[in-house]
């Protein structure tokens, strides 16, 4: 099947930078890992090369460096919007992170990560779409999407410990506190052809979400822990995501 088949074409679209991204994980790593404890399981499941997409739980403010910084490949993630302000999106860009307007259509972030996935890299997503209890509870349609488009394998990835429990949206957890990442197996699908219809990205949308609370539940219990629960009342939570997601009532 060739790109033209599949669509969107992204022929134009220009590729993240990668410079800082390779460059900055190594001392990013030794960073972070002076104040937290962060253990890392299952990289195995991450394929060595080609296409990856990363799919990771959101309980934290550290999750997206965490996922950016100790995968075992570089991530070009997608990154709300809000964040590219100032030095910090400079950052972000130049390190290879791609901007979402979270409350509309982005064609031009999904061309960007399709671009990325075509080039054999690693895209990476919060499928929850905002910082919460991190139990999946609304579930997203870009990583199925982006499946679809691609055919390239979903790695569920669940974080622990990047919030304590009661701890608020931007918190970050105390010093020497332990952090897990547990890469689960991958979901696979077959990449479809355009036009791809709303149902076969809600199908899959759902299925990735069963893979995903399967993976969750045997993180938890490789791990030992707990999620941290839902945010204090008055945070960012569930309630001004977006709704466009697979929510627990509808699922």
């Amino acid at each position: 099947m060739t790109d033209r088949d599949c669509l969107p074409d992204t022929s134009s679209v220009e590729l993240p930078p990668t410079f800082m991204l390779h460059k900055l994980r190594p001392p990013a790593r030794l960073l972070i890992r002076s104040r937290f404890k962060v253990a890392t399981h299952g990289i195995h499941h991450v394929p060595a090369s080609g296409p990856v997409i990363l799919a990771s739980n959101h309980i934290g403010l550290v999750d997206g460096p965490l996922l950016a910084i100790f995968s075992p490949r570089p991530v070009h993630a997608l990154t709300k919007q809000e964040m590219f302000e100032g030095r910090m999106g400079t950052f972000l860009h130049k390190s290879g992170q791609i901007k979402l307007n979270r409350f509309g259509a982005d064609p031009s972030a999904m061309k960007t990560c399709i671009k990325v996935l075509r080039e054999g890299r690693v895209a990476g997503i919060f499928p929850e779409g905002t910082r919460g209890a991190g139990d999946l509870g609304r579930f997203h349609g870009g990583a199925a999407y982006l499946a679809l488009v691609s055919g390239a394998p979903v790695v569920p990835v669940t974080v622990l410990g990047s919030r304590e429990p009661g701890g608020s949206s931007g918190s970050i957890p105390r010093r020497g506190a332990s952090i897990e990442m547990v890469y689960g197996e991958p979901f696979r699908t077959e990449s479809v052809a355009w036009p791809r219809t709303r149902e076969q990205v809600v199908e899959s949308t759902l299925l990735l979400r069963e893979h995903m609370l399967a993976q969750l539940e045997q993180a938890l219990a490789l791990t030992g822990r707990q999620l941290p629960g839902p945010l204090p009342t008055g945070q960012t939570n569930i309630d001004n995501d977006p709704h466009t997601g697979v929510v627990e009532q509808g699922a």
